[in-house]
Parts: C-alpha cells; structure tokens; sequence
C-alpha cells in the first residue's frame, strides 16, 4: 500500500496564512493525501484542530515550523510546542526529548529564515531526519538544487513538501512512502524509501502571503518575539 505524504503545511495558526485547519485537512483528504504535517509558526494548536478535524483516510501529523537562532527547523510528532528563539542544537534536543522528528525546510531559500544559507551551519545536517528537497514555494537561487546537493552528501532522506499557505497549496507537491508513517518509527523507514512528487505554487497563489500577513495583523495574531513566547500558548 501506497501513502501520500506532505510534511510542511500551515493554517490560519500561522501569521502568515489565512485557511483554517478544518479547510486545509478538507483539501488534503480530497486531493488523496494520507498524511498531512500541520507545521504552524511557533505553535500547535492549529495542528490539535486539524487533528480532531481530520476527514476519515487522512492522518495529521502534529508540527511547527520553529524558527530558532539559528535558521527554522520543522519538528512533527510534538506533544507541546517548542519555543522560538534557541540555538538549533537546543531546539532539536527539545524536539528529541518529545519524542519528535526533525528536518530541514526551504534551506538554500535565501528569501526566508533558512538554516543553511550560512555555511558554517551545515554540520546541523548531520542532527536531523530529513531535508526538504523540494519546496513548492522556493523560487530562484537554485535552492532546491542545492538542498538536493547536500542531502545527497550528507545520505539524508530528501522530501518534497507544498509549504502550503493557502487551501489552493495542499499537496501541490508531495512523497509517497511504502510504509505507514503515522508513527515516528513508521516515518523513519517511510523515509528510506520514498518518492518525491514535485510541483509548484503560482506566483499568484504566493501574492496571497503579505495580504494574509496584513489581515492576521490587524486581527492581532502577529509573529511573538522569542522573549515572550510561552510554549503550548497560542499568539496574542
């Protein structure tokens, strides 16, 4: 049996994205997808709604995209969201100590935080699960090409991934693995054997992030500073 599967999706969680939990596992379920990693900024709690609203068939993986000192990591498989702010080293053992997995998004994307655009970092690679090797919404800069490179170098398992910020996002790119990766075991051998479907997101659907960025804005769910970001807490 095949399973389809996108590891960096996000919601209205995020401050950066206006398409609620419920539409976005909605979306999923209809375009096939097993699996879906909701990987809000800096939070959880629209991955716990997405979980609960889960159509029959499609499986939520609980995530964050955090963005640490460093660069922003993804973690799945999160009992309490991490906070912001900590050196990638830390961040990761928080991650491990859940339990959790680890990989690396859009990271040659030199229009967003991504960890190893400074070269001094690339020994993080060698801490982490997976890399994301295809990112629908990396444009320009070869920075797929590169994240390919250096998962290659390092024999990291190299995934493709929608980054969806929008309904129109899902699944727009995507893996399909062997073996169940409900589990952190079942992803870690799904991850040894996949096949990456890549895809693009249009130029307009990516116009969509500063006006998402503008609404949550005035709707007060804004991007909280490290210092004060409690963990498990949602935005204020």
């Amino acid at each position: 049996m095949s399973y389809f599967l996108d590891l960096h999706c996000h919601t209205s969680a995020s401050f950066d994205c206006l398409a609620s939990p419920e539409s976005q596992v909605k979306a999923a379920a209809a375009r096939g997808l097993t699996h879906l990693a909701i990987t809000d900024h800096d939070r959880i709690d629209g991955a716990l709604r997405a979980r609960d609203a889960a159509p029959d068939g499609l499986t939520v993986l609980v995530g964050e995209e955090i963005k640490t000192a460093d660069g922003d990591l993804i973690a799945v498989f999160l009992e309490q969201a991490v906070p912001p702010g900590m050196p990638a080293r830390e961040t990761i053992e928080v991650v491990r100590e859940q339990g959790g997995m680890v990989g690396i998004p859009h990271p040659f994307d030199t229009f967003r935080g991504s960890m190893l655009v400074d070269p001094r970092l690339e020994a993080m690679g060698g801490l982490v699960d997976w890399v994301e090797t295809h990112n629908a919404r990396v444009v320009g800069g070869r920075g797929n090409e590169r994240a390919a490179a250096f998962a290659l170098e390092l024999g990291l398992p190299g995934v493709a991934v929608s980054d969806a910020h929008s309904t129109l996002e899902v699944g727009v790119a995507y893996s399909v693995v062997e073996t169940d990766p409900s589990t952190p075991d079942g992803l870690r051998a799904a991850l040894a054997e996949l096949e990456l479907v890549p895809g693009r997101a249009t130029y307009f659907v990516r116009a969509l992030t500063p006006v998402s960025k503008l609404v949550n804005r005035l709707r007060g769910n804004r991007r909280v500073a490290a210092s004060t970001r409690i963990a498990g807490q949602p935005h204020e």
